[in-house]
């Protein structure tokens, strides 16, 4: 007699579930890196904006056109930004904010150039 053969055997499931679960764990890895940028990116920005306003207020107060990162942040009672931790590793040192400026920048080789639009 003809016997039909078994298209899911016990092992065929196994090798299903094992493959859902590779994908699953692929997934979230590819997630959790997309919210490390993302946090990375909103730190960034935090840090420029607090750098932008410090300046935009320095230059009022003060009556000067420019201001560098040097003018805004340190521990003295005459700066404006107590400090700027790095998100990763990039260098806020070289701003300089002058008037005219409508916009300043960092960038970081995990999540590229940050723009802040003052």
């Amino acid at each position: 007699m003809y016997e039909r053969p078994k298209i899911i055997t016990r092992n065929g499931i196994m090798v299903m579930v094992a493959m859902v679960g590779v994908l699953a764990i692929w997934g979230f890895s590819v997630q959790m890196h997309h919210a490390r940028v993302r946090s990375r990116w909103n730190a960034m920005v935090g840090n420029l904006r607090s750098i932008g306003s410090a300046a935009e207020q320095f230059m009022g107060e003060k009556n000067r056109t420019q201001v560098s990162y040097w003018d805004l942040v340190g521990p003295g009672t005459d700066k404006f930004v107590r400090s700027v931790s790095p998100a990763a590793g990039e260098d806020y040192t070289g701003i300089v904010v002058c008037q005219t400026s409508t916009q300043i920048f960092v960038s970081n080789p995990m999540v590229g150039t940050v723009t802040y639009n003052l």
